[in-house]
């Protein structure tokens, strides 16, 4: 008969497991004052340093403090000794659940979706907590063992489960560090909005291209394999891209000449706005009905484009009048001016100015001229104001604003129908 009796603990195995659990416990309240304590500072100088929302941000850092506390102290437990399997476990649960928290809350708090925090922080629980019982070599074996071989090369379980969680934590830590940059170079106050904006450009692509070769570099991948068929691809894809990478080239050259920058108040075509991000592949523009436009970063380098900020903020704006001929015109024309220095947002420097354009054929037109400095605010409301504004004042002066006449002449009229 097989023999199913089940073998207990020693007494030594016991006190080791009693150490360990004791090591877990003062752990676990070391972790929870490290996070009042650590995690409060490092909230206040996260938000300082990369402009988070204090609120949420401080009770996000104290956990990953906790957490990233009670990893530090197991990990470091499980290698102070050659532990029993039964303290091993007790040791290696419990830190490697911390560490799978602590990477899911990081990655959660870059705001990446939750499947991806949840399959970062299960590989990661999975892999300490194999490393620390019988080490990854049975878990590797396993996964490795599913797949085939394609040639020299071996693909497997294990090789695609390295691709995905490489890229992924690549990818994590590129944001935060893409974050970290933005925030930085926001706080140089000696380079304007454009030149942030292209440094910021420039260096999102830095990290992106290093953050490839890195990949390329822990993922063991031999470029030098790839070249039988890297031309026909990099061919490929150039042709794919073509426009998506002229896009970025023109965006940036945008930003080098700062002939459109964000902010700007720009025309193009029929599209008034202005300029609210310049992005990749569009800038976008947001017009005075809240309409957002996505141009082609390229459209803006081969067409023409009305910059209305390009060297100054300053925009005349033009008003067009008619009165009557009988009127008082050179008082009608200071009532024009007297309405437009009335508006809040008209310069009194320069100041209004009015023209007598022509004689009309119902009226005397005139064109009101007057400065603004702020178009993003529009223009219409301007307008609006001041001939509401010189409506009023017509009204009070008895100028009057004619309406089209027309006089019909006859020149011969039938005569009366025959009998």
């Amino acid at each position: 008969m097989a023999d199913l009796s089940i073998t207990l603990p020693g007494y030594a195995q016991l006190v080791s497991a009693s150490v360990a659990l004791a090591i877990v416990l003062l752990g676990g309240f070391g972790a929870i004052l490290a996070g009042r304590t650590i995690g409060q500072r490092l909230a206040t100088l996260w938000e300082r340093r990369v402009g988070a929302r204090s609120e949420r941000m401080a009770t996000r850092m104290c956990a990953l403090t906790r957490y990233l506390f009670a990893a530090l102290v197991y990990a470091i437990a499980l290698k102070a000794d050659n532990w029993p399997f039964l303290s091993e476990l007790i040791l290696g649960f419990p830190m490697a659940a911390a560490a799978a928290l602590f990477v899911g809350g990081f990655v959660r708090g870059l705001h990446i979706s939750r499947w991806v925090a949840l399959l970062l922080g299960g590989a990661t629980f999975i892999a300490l907590l194999a490393d620390a019982l019988n080490g990854l070599e049975p878990v590797t074996d396993v996964l490795d063992r599913i797949g085939f071989d394609a040639g020299k090369t071996r693909i497997s379980l294990l090789g695609g489960i390295e691709i995905v969680v490489t890229i992924l934590a690549i990818y994590a830590v590129l944001k935060l560090a893409n974050r970290m940059l933005n925030q930085s170079i926001k706080r140089a106050s000696q380079l304007d909005a454009t030149q942030q904006l292209l440094i910021q450009k420039l260096g999102g692509v830095v990290l992106l291209v290093a953050g490839f070769f890195i990949g390329i570099d822990l993922l063991g991948i031999d470029l030098t394999a790839l070249a039988v068929f890297s031309g026909a691809f990099g061919l490929a894809i150039g042709f794919g891209l073509q426009k998506t990478f002229g896009n970025l080239i023109a965006g940036i050259i945008l930003l080098m000449d700062r002939s459109i920058k964000p902010g700007d108040v720009i025309v193009v075509g029929e599209s008034v706005g202005h300029v609210s991000k310049i992005g990749v592949r569009a800038v976008s523009i947001i017009t005075r009905d809240g309409k957002e436009h996505l141009i082609p970063n390229e459209n803006l380098m081969t067409q023409e484009v009305e910059n209305w900020s390009y060297s100054s903020p300053n925009v005349r704006v033009h008003i067009p009048v008619g009165v009557a001929y009988d009127c008082d015109l050179v008082r009608a024309q200071a009532l024009m001016i007297e309405a437009s220095l009335q508006s809040e947002r008209v310069l009194k420097t320069p100041k209004p100015n009015v023209w007598l354009r022509a004689f009309g054929d119902n009226a005397l037109e005139h064109d009101i001229l007057v400065w603004i400095k702020d178009p993003a605010a529009g223009i219409g409301n301007v307008q609006s104001e001041i001939l509401n504004r010189l409506w009023h004042l017509f009204k009070e002066n008895n100028i009057e604003v004619p309406y089209a006449q027309r006089d019909i002449r006859i020149r011969e009229w039938p005569g009366p129908p025959s009998a």
